[in-house]
């Protein structure tokens, strides 16, 4: 890992595949802000209840200017397995080759019942529509995070 951008930096820009669209370019908002969730596994647990809370936050999130997209190292063709299983309305960005999650940092040495591994570190980008990080959470704890990100738009906007 070389990057761990945080709160005032420029996000990186990388264009990846995506559901609902060809691509998206993260850290390139253009009209409206964006919030990047990064996210271990499709279909696990605590990963299936943030992309639902951020599917159901979507419309009030796109009011207080921000688009929302969901990144893993999923495959595509899992990523629309999982938004379909799920009923979600975020894109979910395939990350398979890594570029995004190690550029944003969130490529991270995890330890889980005494083994060591690399994963994805739960994290949220808020990035503004200049391209700047306006805020970042890491080590998300899911319960009420689409809440707090909300109410840390919602304190913070003009």
């Amino acid at each position: 890992m070389t990057n761990r951008p945080e709160k005032g930096d420029t996000a990186p820009v990388i264009e990846l595949p995506a559901t609902d669209t060809s691509a998206v370019s993260l850290g390139k908002p253009g009209k409206t802000g964006q919030i990047l969730f990064f996210y271990p596994k499709d279909n696990t647990p605590g990963c299936t209840t943030e992309a639902q809370d951020f599917s159901a936050q979507k419309a009030r999130l796109a009011d207080l200017g921000y688009h929302v997209i969901g990144v893993s190292r999923d495959s595509l063709a899992a990523h629309q397995r999982f938004r379909d299983k799920q009923a979600l309305t975020v894109p979910l960005a395939s990350d398979e080759t890594g570029i995004a999650c190690e550029a944003f940092g969130v490529w991270v040495e995890k330890k889980m019942y005494g083994k060591t591994f690399m994963g994805i570190e739960r994290s949220t980008f808020l990035v503004e529509k200049d391209g700047r990080i306006s805020e970042v959470w890491r080590k998300v704890k899911v319960k009420g995070h689409v809440d707090a990100v909300i109410a840390h738009i919602q304190a913070n906007s003009d």
